[in-house]
């Protein structure tokens, strides 16, 4: 694990090592520290680096990338129920792919503790959507954690695997971008020995949710969640903090961090275990204060309650539920709840005037002749997650409808079964084939549908920031493995024109996505080239424009590389030798051989 900054203090004589870690790196040593044996996951920012910091105790602890979500969460469900501590990390958006065993295991319970890391996603800085994790929690009857700084999101991993442990549920520790990214100090200790025996104690009426033994489970599930609420309320991870009692604030997370720099002279209840809901420490917090309020991200989860309670406070009439909270936005809530004018800091004057920089696809980048040679017909794209979303933009333009992973593929066949007068493509990276592409490909072929998919495989889960995945053939812990074939896959689903294409050969790639789209039975076309970002090379010579050659016809430009730069309409374009990539695919739509290898 990188270190970025060790100090030692002394505290009572006793002297304490201490890092400055980022929330994920201290997730990553909490498991590690607190005997964790298994820890799995799929990579999703904010949570990818939990795992790829885990990976660095590989030898105590056995980690892997899963193909999807619920496979991770099923392998670490497997691993608790042997007895060993185990943690499973996703995002927000990944908790709803493993909701389905979620909530059968919060009636089957756990045997080794089993901490599930979720990270939200407030503001979307890397999201389809904002969702709140703690719904989940309250859905399934199960505690979940909200650290707000490095030290928490350690120390709550341990705190989550005890509490799963004596409770036997699953404990959800919800982070946010700012808390999974930003850093503090965190006191570092040993690995803790928990003696945990490894082996599957058969027992069906505990571990086997049939409706006989699932109505006793949910009776049970009712009674640990009142001794979880007892609990909450005396744990030292919610706590009162008294000052001026003219106005007392409920928070949680990061929210917390906001509200001591805005409100500092207010009484503050900060709750470190959101649910099951401490009613007892709420009521004791509302009645030492003139006036309660609620600062919380996303949805008014703890407010609702609140007020269900009977408590009156303020909160969404003053704080937006949207988009990330920040110092500048709690301070503007404030200035409302006082009716005074709010003044926003002046823009630093060097950034006022840049031109936005909106994300594109890299230089050299494989997708890049895929969606060019896609604009050459009318046809819809249905799109998926990853890097090649990014060919909705200008000039490509070439992605139409974007939904969840997967659904690139089995909306593409939804639209075809519906009657849609032109053509489908849908589009997937090759991670997110593996995650959940598979099945909408076989549903494409078992009810006769029509559609071209496009797998583009750039040999890994590139926009989460290269991690491994089953077509990749090497784990996370490093070691070589299986290459899943995308082909022998599309075929055992039943398709039977499958094509592979290198997109650095334009003519061919143009040449066999006409062919499909126009046949009579779906295709799989796997358009197959690695990253060049992951592999830190060029992929050819780098190129250059001959200007007595070149006509001013746009043509290199609606390529969208950001390696071919112009002063404006009717200039001559220059390559950046910089940012060139060398991948020719310029030089290939070029007619009138402007583009050549630079001497």
């Amino acid at each position: 694990m990188k270190r970025f900054c060790l100090l030692t203090v002394h505290l009572i004589g006793v002297m304490k090592l201490r890092e400055l870690l980022s929330g994920n790196e201290a997730i990553a040593r909490g498991a590690y520290e607190a005997g964790v044996t298994v820890a799995t996951g799929y990579p999703g920012t904010p949570s990818t680096e939990i795992l790829e910091n885990v990976v660095g105790y590989k030898s105590e602890i056995y980690c892997e990338w899963a193909p999807n979500e619920k496979v991770a969460f099923e392998v670490a469900a497997g691993a608790s129920l042997s007895g060993a501590r185990c943690i499973v990390t996703m995002k927000h958006v990944g908790l709803n792919v493993a909701a389905d065993p979620l909530m059968t295991l919060a009636y089957v319970g756990t045997v080794g503790g089993m901490v599930i890391c979720v990270a939200d996603d407030p503001g979307m800085h890397s999201s389809q959507n904002e969702q709140d994790t703690r719904h989940y929690a309250r859905f399934a009857k199960i505690p979940i954690l909200e650290p707000a700084d490095s030290q928490e999101a350690k120390d709550f991993i341990r705190i989550g695997l005890e509490i799963s442990e004596e409770f036997r549920t699953p404990v959800i520790l919800r982070t946010t971008t700012r808390v999974s990214h930003s850093r503090s100090l965190v006191e570092i200790k040993e690995r803790q020995a928990t003696g945990r025996k490894i082996a599957f104690e058969k027992n069906p009426p505990r571990f086997v949710p049939i409706p006989m033994w699932a109505r006793v489970m949910r009776e049970k599930v009712e009674e640990r969640t009142a001794k979880l609420e007892q609990l909450a309320k005396t744990s030292p991870v919610n706590r009162i903090e008294w000052h001026d009692r003219e106005l007392g604030i409920v928070t949680a997370s990061i929210s917390y961090q906001y509200v001591r720099e805005v409100f500092p002279e207010a009484s503050v209840l900060k709750l470190g275990w959101s649910f099951p809901f401490p009613d007892d420490l709420i009521r004791e917090f509302a009645a030492g204060v003139k006036k309660v309020l609620v600062v919380e991200e996303l949805d008014d989860f703890l407010e609702e309650h609140i007020r269900a309670m009977g408590i009156a406070c303020d909160g969404r009439n003053f704080i937006s539920g949207i988009g990330e909270l920040s110092i500048p936005k709690l301070q503007a809530s404030r200035a409302k709840m006082e009716g005074k004018e709010y003044i926003s800091a002046v823009p630093v004057a060097l950034a006022s005037d840049l031109p936005p920089r909106p994300p594109v696809l890299c230089p050299g980048c494989p997708h890049r002749g895929v969606f060019y040679a896609l604009g050459k017909y009318d046809v819809i794209v249905t799109g998926d997650i990853g890097c090649y979303s990014l060919g909705v933009a200008s000039p490509l333009n070439r992605i139409d409808t974007i939904l969840c992973m997967g659904g690139g593929v089995s909306m593409a066949h939804g639209m075809d079964k519906a009657g849609e007068p032109r053509k489908v493509v849908g589009i997937v990276g090759d991670s997110t084939f593996f995650h959940s592409g598979i099945t909408g490909l076989l549903d494409i072929a078992y009810n006769k549908g029509n559609s071209t998919i496009i797998v583009a495989d750039n040999r890994t889960t590139a926009m989460t920031g290269h991690q491994e995945n089953p077509g990749s053939g090497r784990t996370l812990m490093g070691e070589p493995t299986i290459e899943a074939s995308i082909e022998a896959l599309g075929r055992a689903c039943g398709i039977k024109r499958v094509r592979t294409v290198d997109p650095y050969d334009f003519k061919t790639t143009l040449a066999v996505i006409e062919e499909e789209i126009n046949a009579d039975e779906p295709s799989l076309i796997i358009s197959k080239a690695v990253c060049p970002l992951r592999e830190r090379k060029r992929v050819g010579e780098i190129r250059r424009i001959a200007n007595e050659k070149c006509k001013k016809c746009g043509a290199c430009l609606k390529l969208g590389c950001p390696a071919i730069e112009s002063q404006g309409k009717g200039t001559i374009p220059a390559i950046n030798p910089l940012l060139c990539s060398g991948c020719g695919l310029c030089e290939k739509i070029c007619k009138f051989g402007a583009i050549q290898n630079q001497e």
